[in-house]
């Protein structure tokens, strides 16, 4: 399968990274020939040093023989242009980075008449996570994910205490028939194995069959009216502020957006209906404490800072802050943030790889998928006999910590994994995996070499 990636940036070079060990010939362009090298240097792709508008360059190319086409340049506009040229000169599925708040008011018109078949706007991804997060958890979500005779539990391990300090294969003594496919912890999402334990604080998420988990469900849901999510607190008003900010008040939630710079605040101002936009520094925790921080339901740092977003949020969960969310762009604060407490951390690139990995290979073999606080995720696939995994006993996988085969379907009966597990064609199989490790997931599903 023929894969072009236009524009050779962190989104370009992670896409390319998860695809390069499996069935796809990746063909890189940007004119920027030093990122072309540095990618030369740790992939086995083709690049090109030119600009993708040129109809000249695709037609070089021969788009017109290419499965996918993803334009992530810097440029809106150029994206929109090179992927509806691609389209039209023939590639099948086509997709483009968007993020300006302007276009995507736009959206279903410029993918009609542009041609588009898919567009990924990172900062509308992570605000969709965590409102998520916000919103369904206030209106009692269920927290019950169904796929077929497979259910999913999402519980405070508080109720189900008997868990607290056990470790998993403890837990898988005590209940033979579920299995704990991951466990969140202060913000940070675990794929649980033998050494781990669940903690007092964790929220645990459980595998079974469906009437079983219903049954656990209604054993240990709490029962109690949900409160309304009134107040939230938004530092930062680029593109995730303005889009989160718009969706909650819309939600009817009291949102008081924090900025500092002015002409921005203009810009918010006027495009915001039902939103209090306060010209300050967020890092000025006196202007916060005027503003009645301490009476927020949820606080969320969405900077340009990921120094800045962990620090107030860590004062913020220090002053008893029920609801405590963090935009982290670099992945080398992932032991810091274990240690902080803060509630949710998310990756906008991590996310945004995430769909369009999903929209490459789902009609291809994934049934379902659904995220975990932004950060893990849960995938149905349907085993094909040309994958590697196929006929192997799991434990000679070699699977990485990042990835957890949770159970089997095949026919009518379900089947929760062993290291002895051999996975069939045809099987449905449910599996989870962390956001950073998708491109180790991909080459478990990538055909075997003859």
């Amino acid at each position: 399968m023929n894969v072009a990636i236009v524009g050779a940036g962190k989104l370009g070079y992670k896409i390319a990274e998860s695809l390069v060990d499996g069935d796809y010939a990746i063909t890189i362009i940007d004119t920027k020939q030093d990122l072309l090298d540095k990618i030369s240097q740790k992939l086995d792709v083709m690049t090109i040093n030119e600009d993708a508008r040129s109809i000249s360059v695709l037609n070089q190319i021969r788009i017109d023989r290419f499965d996918y086409l993803l334009s992530a340049t810097s440029s809106d506009e150029a994206n929109i242009v090179i992927a509806s040229f691609a389209k039209k000169l023939g590639c099948k599925h086509v997709i483009a980075r968007v993020r300006d708040p302007e276009h995507m008011n736009q959206f279903d018109f410029i993918q009609e008449t542009m041609g588009i078949d898919f567009i990924v706007n990172p900062d509308m991804a992570i605000t969709s996570e965590i409102y998520k997060y916000l919103a369904e958890k206030y209106t009692l979500s269920t927290g019950v994910f169904s796929t077929g005779k497979v259910s999913i539990l999402e519980v405070p391990a508080a109720r189900i205490s008997k868990l607290i300090g056990k470790s998993i294969p403890e837990i898988r003594e005590i209940f033979p028939d579920f299995l704990i496919l991951s466990i969140s912890r202060k913000g940070k999402v675990i794929i649980p194995h033998g050494k781990h334990t669940v903690k007092e604080g964790d929220i645990i998420y459980m595998m079974g069959e469906t009437k079983e988990i219903n049954e656990l469900n209604r054993k240990v849901r709490v029962r109690t009216q949900a409160s309304r999510l009134n107040k939230v607190m938004i530092i930062g008003g680029g593109k995730t502020g303005y889009y989160l900010a718009k969706k909650l008040a819309n939600f009817g939630t009291a949102v008081k957006l924090v900025e500092s710079n002015l002409n921005r605040c203009h810009y918010l101002s006027s495009h915001l209906s039902n939103v209090m936009v306060l010209h300050a520094n967020g890092t000025d925790l006196s202007v916060l404490e005027e503003e009645n921080l301490d009476e927020m339901d949820a606080f969320i740092t969405a900077t340009g800072y990921d120094e800045e977003n962990l620090l107030l949020a860590l004062t913020a969960k220090h002053r008893g802050i029920t609801d405590v969310i963090s935009k982290v762009s670099h992945e080398n604060y992932k032991e810091l943030i274990e240690e902080m407490g803060v509630d949710v951390v998310l990756n906008p690139l991590d996310i945004s790889a995430s769909n369009i990995l999903r929209y490459i290979q789902g009609s291809k073999r994934i049934i379902s998928s659904v995220l975990i606080q932004g950060q893990a995720e849960i995938m149905e696939i349907i085993a094909s006999n040309k994958m590697r995994m196929i006929n192997v006993p799991i434990s000679q996988l070699k699977l990485p910590d990042s990835i957890l085969i949770g159970s089997i379907t095949r026919g009518n009966e379900l089947i929760i994994p062993t290291g002895d597990t051999k996975i069939l064609p045809g099987d449905h199989v449910i599996m989870l995996c962390l956001l950073t490790s998708i491109g180790d997931l991909e080459k478990l599903m990538k055909p075997k070499r003859l």
